[in-house]
Order: structure tokens, then C-alpha cells, then sequence
């Protein structure tokens, strides 16, 4: 978890989108889904719907319609609930079967150094298994976990985004808002939910969307990968520079 000894200071809030901007770990993530839902509606799953950038909540009600099962007022937080048992029992093979994204630990290194940042995660996945694919990776290092959005919490992720903000705001007293929160993440959805909820938006072309796709989303910085640790730094400062934002 990030540490700041003096957290009035910080006037910079950073999410990271999880799955293909930090890590990859599709192949446990479907087997835990399996397991839970033949827990909850006692059936084999046949076919899980693309993530898309979409949250937990929403993903497993779509994959209960196709596959027939009638959704019910108790089916989600036993899914839910299911999942992150599935999840956690499979921790061991994130990093074997999995993959952390190029230059994330540099990235979330270089970045926690900047003046004034603390940063969490604004993701679909529900908080104990982001906890999970982090740790995996050794990534939870500079993340602070209790500011985060997450699958679980049924809105949709420009909400999240603004639970995030307020969640920052309330412990450090400081106002989030576009001018000093960034969104880190793959998808044209993470885009929109950045545009809509109030944050810059940096782009990773390196998982759902292309680099193009992004761009015409309206991200602010458009990046092939985390490779480069000091680009990521830069668009991170001159998005939340006091004195505006610069397009790079």
C-alpha cells in the first residue's frame, strides 16, 4: 500500500485499469468464473461474454442470460462471493499461467515518485481478486488499495470514478477532479468513463483497443505500451500540471 507521510500534500490521483494494462491473467479468470458459476446455478458454464472493459456485476449477469439461467435477486452477490473464492483458491497459478503486462512495475515505480501522487486502481474486477492479480506480480507495492473502484460496486465506471474521488477526498482533503485525476487503462471504455466521470485519460494500446481507437475516443495520450517508464511519468505530470493540460 502507497505511503505518504505527508498525504495533505497530495494533489495527484492516478487509476489503473487492471487486466491488459497492468496484467493478463484471462486464463484463470475464466476457469474461477466456472467454478462459481456452477456453484450458484449448479450447471457447467458453457460461455462466458468478453470482458470489454465491462465491470464483475455486469459481466455476470450477461453470462447467466447466455446461458439460460434466469437471473434471480440472490444471483449476484453469491456469484460474487462464489468468484472470489474461486479466485483466491487459484492465486498460485496467476503467475505462472498469467503475465504482467511490459513495464508495469516500472511505470507504477516511476510514477509513485512523482510530487504530490498517490495512486489506486479504477477496475471491473471485484476488489479482493484485483488485490489478488497485483500481488501476484508484485505490483501492490505503490497502490493504495482503500481509494479504489472496483466490479462489486454495481455503477458504471464513470461513477466508480467519482467514488474514487471522493473516497480521496474524504481521506486527504484534497478536491479531485479533471485537473489533477488521471485514468491509465486499455479499453475505449475506459476512455468514456474517464470523459464522463471527470479525469485526463491516458491511453495503453496494448490491450482491447488500438492505438486509433483510443485517439477517437478522446483519450489525452495515446501510449503503445508501459515500456517506457519516464513517457508515462511525462503524460502523468502534464496532465496534471497547475497550469493545464498538455496533448502529447
Amino acid at each position: 500500500m502507497q505511503r505518504h507521510p505527508q498525504e495533505a500534500a497530495i494533489n495527484r490521483l492516478v487509476l489503473w485499469n487492471v487486466d491488459l494494462t497492468l496484467v493478463d491473467v484471462a486464463i484463470v479468470t475464466r476457469d474461477a468464473y466456472a467454478e462459481a458459476f456452477r456453484f450458484v446455478t449448479g450447471r457447467p458454464l458453457v460461455k462466458l461474454v468478453p470482458p470489454m472493459g465491462r465491470p464483475d456485476s455486469e459481466i455476470v449477469f450477461e453470462t447467466l442470460a447466455v446461458n439460460g439461467v434466469q437471473a434471480e435477486d440472490d444471483h449476484l452477490p453469491k456469484f460474487l462471493s462464489a468468484l472470489a473464492v474461486a479466485f483466491a483458491d487459484r492465486r498460485g497459478r496467476l503467475a505462472k499461467e498469467g503475465r504482467m503486462m511490459p513495464g508495469a512495475k516500472d511505470a507504477l515505480k516511476a510514477v509513485s515518485r512523482l510530487d504530490g501522487v498517490i495512486q489506486t486502481v479504477l477496475t471491473g474486477t471485484i476488489k479482493s481478486n484485483a488485490v489478488h492479480k497485483l500481488k501476484a506480480f508484485g505490483l501492490d507495492k505503490h497502490v493504495d488499495f482503500a481509494l479504489g473502484g472496483y466490479g462489486e460496486e454495481v455503477y458504471p465506471k464513470a461513477t466508480l470514478l467519482q467514488v474514487a474521488q471522493s473516497r480521496a477526498k474524504q481521506r486527504l482533503g484534497t478536491p479531485f477532479t479533471a485537473a489533477n485525476t488521471v485514468v491509465i487503462g486499455d479499453s475505449t471504455r475506459d476512455v468514456q468513463a474517464a470523459k464522463i466521470g471527470g479525469a485526463a485519460m491516458i491511453g495503453v494500446a496494448s490491450g482491447r483497443s488500438m492505438a486509433a481507437e483510443l485517439r477517437d475516443a478522446g483519450a489525452d495520450v495515446v501510449l503503445p505500451d508501459l515500456s517506457n517508464a519516464s513517457e508515462v511519468v511525462a503524460a502523468v505530470a502534464s496532465l496534471t500540471a497547475p497550469a493545464g493540460r498538455a496533448v502529447l
